[in-house]
């Protein structure tokens, strides 16, 4: 089974922002505790690539990459860290090309039919969607996916628990990805028990709508 069977089984990669990288590891353990073994470490702080080696060294359950991956140097030094998968919030064909020459699934973020073009010529088939919220959400999705019946979309930016059951069962949907499952402030907090519990509450609330 490659990276991105595993991803559509399972429906979700929670968006995680690591403020102190000695928080990485009981993240990581808590995500897993509920049930859910891929997460996104966002290039957004200075400890990010200090935390995707803590958990790609201590965690190895864990299938960590490395989230807003902007720039060519940004996807070379997650791949360095330890990153098995990169997501950017928009499509840079030099990422991607780092991505492919190091055999590193990843997914640019394209939300407009030049850049999901611009993707399939690269040779990807799963791109990102974000900010859904912004861009449209499921409808617009939808739309998009009528025309490109070869890609696959995994949106992120408004997804959450009350929504997830209007995406995760869509056929052009792989997965979802989001912040609230594991905001800032509960990790800030140390509050691994209430990560644990709302990452367990949205694997049974895709369990719940596949079995549908």
């Amino acid at each position: 089974m490659d990276f991105f069977e595993k991803v559509s089984q399972a429906k979700i990669v929670p968006v995680v922002v690591i403020e102190d990288a000695a928080d990485a590891i009981p993240t990581a353990r808590a995500l897993l505790a509920g049930g859910i073994s891929f997460m996104e470490i966002t290039m957004r702080t200075s400890c990010a690539l200090d935390a995707i080696k803590q958990v790609k060294e201590n965690v190895p359950e864990m299938t960590v990459g490395a989230g807003t991956v902007i720039t060519p140097a940004n996807a070379r030094d997650a791949i360095a860290a330890g990153a098995t998968f990169i997501v950017s919030p928009g499509f840079c064909g030099e990422v991607v090309d780092i991505c492919i020459e190091n055999d590193i699934p990843v997914v640019p973020g394209c939300v407009t039919p030049t850049e999901i073009t611009a993707a399939i010529n690269k040779g990807l088939s799963v791109v990102k969607f974000f900010p859904a919220g912004v861009y449209g959400g499921k409808k617009a999705i939808k739309e998009l996916a009528s025309v490109f019946r070869s890609v696959k979309f995994l949106p992120t930016g408004g997804v959450n628990q009350d929504n997830l059951n209007e995406y995760i069962n869509e056929p052009y949907i792989t997965a979802v990805g989001g912040s609230w499952l594991c905001p800032a402030k509960l990790i800030a907090a140390h509050d691994f028990d209430e990560i644990t519990r709302r990452a367990n509450e949205a694997v049974m609330a895709v369990r719940k709508e596949i079995s549908l």
